[in-house]
C-alpha cells in the first residue's frame, strides 16, 4: 500500500487528466489539479495555472503546498493539439503545441523538483501518446511534442535518480474521451482496426497505470516508457 501523497496533476479537469485525479482521490492521496477553465473531480482543490506561463506555475504550486503540503508526484498531462498537414503547418501551430506540452512539462518538473529535493523522494509522471513514437499524419507539432517529454524523462532520471525521484513516460493510445466519441461510426471502427485488442481504452485504464507508476510498487522503475494502446505501438 502506498502512503497517502501530495499529487498535482496538470490538465485535470477533462479526459484522461480528470480521470488520474479522480483514481489519486480515490485511492487516498491529497491531489491538486490545474487547470484553465472547470474543475477537477470531487474531492480536489482546482488551481488556476497556464502552464506556459513560469510565473503562473509558480503562484499555483505556492497555493497547492500552503494548502496540501509540497507536491511529491507530479502528473504532467495539460495538452493541446493543433492538428494541420506539414505544408499547411504555421509556426505558431507549431510553436503554441510545443510551448504547451513540452514547455510546460519543463516548467511544472522544474517547480516541482525543487520540494522533491528537498524531501528525497519524487515520482514525475509525463503523460505522452502513442503518437510521439509512431507518429501521425497531420500532427508534426504534436508528435514532437510528445516524443520530447522521453529525452526530458530519461534526462531527469540521469540527473535526480540518486535523491530518490523517478520520471517515466506513459504512453497513451486511444481513449475513449469526449474527443473520441465525437467521431463518426466510420472512422472509430477504422481505428479499431489498427488496435490489436480492437476497442479504445477507458480514461481510467490509464490512470491506474499512472497511479501505480506513481506508488510504492514502482520505486525502481525509472525513465520508463509505458504504452497503454492496447498493442497499437508494439515495437516502438
Amino acid at each position: 500500500m502506498t502512503a497517502p501523497r501530495t499529487v498535482l496533476v496538470t490538465g485535470g479537469n477533462r479526459g484522461i487528466g480528470f480521470a488520474i485525479a479522480e483514481e489519486f482521490v480515490a485511492q487516498g492521496h491529497r491531489v491538486a489539479v490545474t487547470a484553465r477553465s472547470g474543475e477537477g473531480p470531487t474531492g480536489t482543490l482546482t488551481v488556476r495555472a497556464d502552464v506556459t506561463d513560469a510565473a503562473s506555475v509558480d503562484a499555483a504550486f505556492t497555493e497547492i503546498e500552503s494548502e496540501l503540503g509540497p507536491v511529491e508526484v507530479l502528473v504532467a498531462n495539460a495538452g493541446i493539439t493543433k492538428d494541420t498537414l506539414l505544408m499547411r503547418m504555421s509556426e505558431d501551430d507549431f510553436d503554441q503545441v510545443v510551448d504547451t506540452n513540452l514547455g510546460g512539462s519543463f516548467r511544472v518538473v522544474k517547480r516541482a523538483s525543487k520540494g522533491m529535493l528537498k524531501a528525497r523522494f519524487g515520482r514525475i509522471v509525463l503523460i505522452s501518446s502513442v503518437v510521439g513514437l509512431y507518429g501521425s499524419a497531420g500532427q508534426v507539432n504534436y508528435a514532437a511534442s510528445k516524443s520530447g517529454l522521453i529525452g526530458m524523462a530519461r534526462s531527469i532520471t540521469r540527473e535526480l535518480g540518486a535523491r530518490g525521484i523517478t520520471a517515466n513516460v506513459i504512453a497513451p493510445g486511444f481513449i475513449e474521451t469526449d474527443m473520441t466519441a465525437e467521431l463518426p461510426a466510420e472512422t472509430q471502427a477504422e481505428y479499431k482496426k489498427s488496435i490489436p485488442a480492437a476497442r479504445f481504452a477507458s480514461a481510467n485504464e490509464v490512470a491506474k497505470v499512472v497511479t501505480w507508476i506513481a506508488g510504492d510498487d514502482a520505486g525502481y522503475i525509472s525513465g520508463a516508457v509505458i504504452p497503454v494502446d492496447g498493442g497499437l505501438g508494439m515495437g516502438h
